[in-house]
């Protein structure tokens, strides 16, 4: 039998051993707490094992009866979902469809994954577009080129290589990619007064002709535009209502897919169950992932402007086990616990306390904390620079409160949706000591 004190110098022998400096306690961990059985310490978790946790450690309606004997024969069993279907995976289809699908998406695609879910909703794009290409008279291949943001966070896979650019080039160095045109991303910088939205305006203004003279030199050329509808790992970087209705204008006009990677701001963190609902855009393809427990994408009713399209004909997107049985069946419960506990109210209201939280602080420690910002529980704030950053991270961790690093010189925080006004409280007070200690 293995104990705590051993796990780090057994993986360490196979494995880059780099993460937290902790050994995860399964049982002893419970709702926004995080039990280490290495070192026997408690962590007050804004970390959510990268934004997928969606409900806690040990939520007690994990333990109904039902779901615990499905859980078990899925996860025995694993069939080969594109293949042979069951009553499990139906079940889960129709509590997504029922209640977390927005109305105008149509099809569904699983996979286990989120880079796989952007492949996945790259491939829909392209196999589209050629084929409409071929109908207006082309008789060679074209359309597969994708418009993405500088800062771009889609992934680690193939095709993904080509969108990811975040501050750490080690996600992409010395791996082949694709020369697909990047465009400025027009971030926010908050507060968003005057100043500050002249800025971003102005940016937005540069990111859209820079969108358009891509267009222009690439005729016909561009399958798709992807972008995080929140910037997640290259900066929690947010972007205005009329930036979205642009985008999505000049995507219907020039036969492109609008692609939002939903993979970390999706299923309830913002307030909604995807944020791009906040922005009253309706794109063509949603990848999702993390807290969904099964990854892959949504996709609307523009695809079948095409017939043969990637939904009609077998085997264009496809994988061995179609996601996995057993997060699919997690998956449902998950989704019943958001909507039978009203999470993305608590979301909601839990991120505007924390973000008047951080304000507070920001005025109370001038020149040590800028640019907060945040939609519901998807918060962050920015350091002088990346040491100070480094610095932070690592006095919070000390301090017993697990966080991500963003961007630059980013902090950003991913609680669990159940989180409460008490442990909202607590990183608040966790934060301030911490940011104390090395100033």
């Amino acid at each position: 039998m293995v104990t705590p004190k051993e796990v780090h110098d057994i993986l360490g022998k196979r494995i880059l051993v780099d993460g937290f400096d902790m050994v995860l306690d399964l049982e002893r961990s419970k709702g926004a707490w995080i039990y280490d059985s290495r070192f026997d310490r408690k962590f007050l978790d804004f970390f959510g094992f990268f934004a997928t946790n969606a409900v806690g450690m040990n939520h007690p309606k994990f333990f109904d009866t039902e779901f615990l004997r499905k859980l078990e024969r899925a996860a025995i069993n694993k069939p080969t979902n594109s293949d042979v279907y069951t009553v499990e995976m139906a079940e889960f289809v129709d509590t997504l469809s029922r209640l977390a699908t927005p109305t105008y998406m149509k099809y569904f695609f699983f996979i286990d994954g989120g880079a796989l879910a952007v492949e996945n909703a790259l491939k829909t794009a392209f196999d589209w577009k050629v084929r409409k290409n071929f109908r207006k008279g082309y008789r060679e291949e074209r359309g597969y080129k994708v418009i993405h943001l500088r800062e771009a966070f889609h992934g680690r896979s193939g095709y993904t290589l080509s969108l990811t650019n975040t501050f750490d080039p080690r996600k992409t160095q010395y791996f082949p990619k694709f020369n697909w045109p990047r465009i400025t991303n027009p971030k926010i910088t908050f507060p968003l007064n005057e100043e500050n939205r002249k800025k971003v305006e102005e940016l937005e203004k540069k990111s859209i002709e820079e969108m358009e003279r891509a267009i222009r030199e690439n005729p016909d050329d561009i399958a798709a535009f992807i972008m995080e509808p929140i910037q997640g790992e290259g900066g929690d970087n947010h972007f205005r209502k009329e930036y979205f209705k642009e985008v999505e204008k000049i995507t219907k006009k020039n036969d492109i897919m609008f692609i939002v990677d939903e993979v970390q701001s999706g299923m309830g963190i913002t307030g909604k169950w995807w944020a791009h609902e906040h922005f009253d855009v309706q794109p063509d393809i949603i990848a999702f992932g993390k807290k969904s427990q099964v990854c892959g994408i949504m996709v609307g009713p523009r695809v079948d402007e095409i017939e043969d399209n990637v939904f009609r004909v077998s085997s264009r997107i496809n994988s061995t086990w179609g996601g996995n049985l057993a997060d699919m069946v997690k998956s449902k419960k998950v989704i019943e616990i958001i909507h039978e506990e009203r999470l993305l109210d608590n979301a909601s209201r839990m991120g505007d306390i924390f973000i008047k939280g951080l304000m507070e602080l920001q005025e109370k420690m001038p020149g040590n904390i800028f640019n907060v910002r945040g939609r519901g529980l998807m918060d962050a704030f920015d350091l002088r620079d990346t040491a100070t950053r480094d610095r932070a991270f690592d006095e919070m961790y000390k301090n017993g409160l697990l966080m991500l690093k963003t961007g630059e010189k980013g902090i950003r925080f991913r609680p669990p949706l159940i989180v409460g006004l008490e442990e909202v409280n607590m990183a608040l007070s966790l934060i301030e000591k911490s940011l104390k200690n090395i100033t």
